[in-house]
């Protein structure tokens, strides 16, 4: 069973050309606290490396393209993000790495938290034990 959520963002695109418009607790579920954005990837180095303890994330690419490898601790699942249509619901406790950007690929990221580094788990083999655990 698949635990990547891929979310349909709400398409208010008429004959002037593309919109979408995103809303806390609405298009996106969760209270909106941080955004922000990936573009002119140096030489196409791969992000991420880490997962969260309690941030819930929704990536959305705006333009472009890049490939996401999401790890629950027991599988991992990979994914294409290339519309502004979708949003990609990344829950705590989900390792993430982000790879193959296109150079033109503009990633935003939507977060239900601040930014607090003592979230963050940047060590594989501890984000093993914490899903184990289940902080």
């Amino acid at each position: 069973m698949s635990f990547v959520k891929l979310i349909d963002l709400p398409d208010l695109s008429d004959e002037r050309g593309g919109m979408v418009a995103l809303e806390s607790m609405q298009s996106i579920p969760f209270e909106l606290k941080r955004v922000y954005y990936i573009f002119q990837n140096t030489q196409n180095a791969p992000r991420g490396f880490h997962a969260h303890k309690n941030l819930k994330q929704m990536a959305i690419c705006l333009h472009g393209q890049c490939r996401f490898v999401l790890d629950n601790g027991h599988h991992k699942e990979e994914i294409i993000l290339s519309s502004p249509k979708k949003g990609l619901l990344i829950e705590s406790l989900k390792w993430r790495e982000m790879h193959d950007f296109s150079d033109d690929c503009v990633l935003m990221v939507l977060a239900s938290e601040y930014y607090d580094e003592s979230d963050y788990i940047r060590d594989y083999d501890d984000f093993l034990k914490a899903t184990k655990n289940g902080i």
